[in-house]
């Protein structure tokens, strides 16, 4: 007579419960580290810095030494005080964190640029709350003396336009050390960062203080452009810049219809492609692309915003890049954008993030293995060959 499971149990050593009892602890332990650390590191390592055309090898010195590594990631949305649940905030800011401090450590980028909504409730939080975003932001994105961070403003960092203050503005330019149409320049590579929530054109006080800067940085790269032996009295007292065509920074991303014509894995789901996109709201208005095109001539234009990737050519041959979300809360599969920059050229190459579906799945098929070797252990769970010789010794028996 075979007797209950619970019996066996307690009929075993006590030496051999407890060996088993650590085989179940150090089975979580290493599905909990996978998935929570050793992941990143092996996804993230199968990403390559691109090659600029016609450029050697990024590994040779002389090439190292005048290509810009830049990484470039958009809309992590850190939760606030108001919609972030604690749960939420701990899972999908653990990923980022991993993912950014990872991709670091892996591939030693020159300079970093978030392309806006670093924040998700910066546009109405309390002084306090806004200080407490600012700390868990500096821990999640901390990086070495040997790169560099660019922030670029979003409008759920200051608000949409209607909500946009001074008060906002100069309050993430404090902490980020940014002013709306500023140059930024690196390696003879010209940078305009712009603050597209104030691309609205109804002369705001903000709106007009940031057209102004951007203007005036507009003559100082145009003057710096001309051909040395070029006579012009506008730029006889003009500071020169490297004269290099810039590449521009925003959240917002440059007029267009929709997402139709946008594709790749991250694209926009189908149902939300041919969703006309509002201007001033979802892209910026025709007559603000407009002006960005004609005061700069960029050679690239690079934004974030609705969290989807997307390729397009502006005035058919300026392309722009959407940079998806980085966050798990906004997709699916994350991701963010490698550059190797010159002067004169760059390259392009998108790295994903883990899925958070293959963790979830990870995590399920551990679980499922884990009451599966509880069960057989205390032989609720009785294996086949073991079934069967009882079925057969049983039929012999009658």
């Amino acid at each position: 007579m075979l007797s209950s499971g619970s019996t066996t149990v307690k009929n075993l050593p006590v030496k051999k419960r407890f060996c088993f009892l650590l085989k179940l602890v150090g089975f979580v332990i290493s599905v909990v580290i996978f998935c929570e650390f050793l992941i990143y590191y092996v996804v993230i390592f199968q990403c390559r810095w691109p090659e600029v055309k016609g450029g050697a090898p990024m590994d040779e010195k002389e090439t190292s030494a005048s290509v810009l590594k830049a990484m470039i990631l958009a809309d992590t949305h850190l939760l606030g005080e108001i919609r972030g649940h604690w749960f939420d905030k701990l899972r999908r800011e653990w990923q980022m964190e991993r993912s950014f401090q990872t991709a670091l450590w892996l591939l030693q980028p020159d300079i970093v640029f978030i392309l806006g909504d670093v924040f998700d409730e910066g546009k109405w939080s309390s002084p306090q709350a806004w200080a407490d975003d600012v700390r868990r932001f500096r821990k999640m994105f901390k990086y070495p003396v040997s790169t560099e961070l660019v922030v670029i403003v979003g409008n759920h960092d200051i608000g949409f336009h209607y909500e946009m203050t001074t008060y906002k503005v100069n309050r993430f330019e404090k902490v980020f050390n940014l002013t709306s149409g500023k140059l930024l320049t690196r390696k003879g590579i010209n940078f305009v960062l712009v603050n597209s929530v104030a691309m609205e054109g109804d002369g705001c006080a903000v709106c007009s203080t940031s057209e102004a800067k951007l203007v005036a940085l507009s003559h100082k790269l145009n003057c710096s452009l001309q051909k040395p032996n070029h006579s012009n009295k506008r730029c006889s007292d003009v500071e020169k810049l490297p004269a290099s065509e810039p590449i521009l920074l925003q959240h917002y991303p440059l007029y267009r219809k929709s997402d139709a014509e946008c594709s790749g894995e991250d694209s926009a789901p189908p149902e939300e492609k041919n969703i006309p996109f509002k201007e001033k709201y979802d892209v910026l208005s025709q007559e603000a692309s407009q002006k960005l095109i004609w005061w700069f001539h960029p050679r690239l234009i690079l934004s974030g915003h609705t969290h989807s990737a997307c390729e397009v050519l502006h005035a058919g041959k300026i392309p722009e890049i959407s940079v998806p979300s980085f966050s798990w809360r906004n997709r699916n599969n994350p991701s963010f954008i490698m550059g190797s920059i010159t002067p004169t050229d760059f390259s392009l190459q998108k790295c994903f993030l883990p899925y958070e579906s293959r963790v979830f799945t990870i995590y399920c098929a551990a679980g499922a293995l884990f009451v599966i070797l509880i069960l057989a252990h205390v032989q609720l769970l009785t294996p086949p060959f073991y079934f069967a010789q009882r079925l057969i010794s049983k039929h012999k028996a009658v």
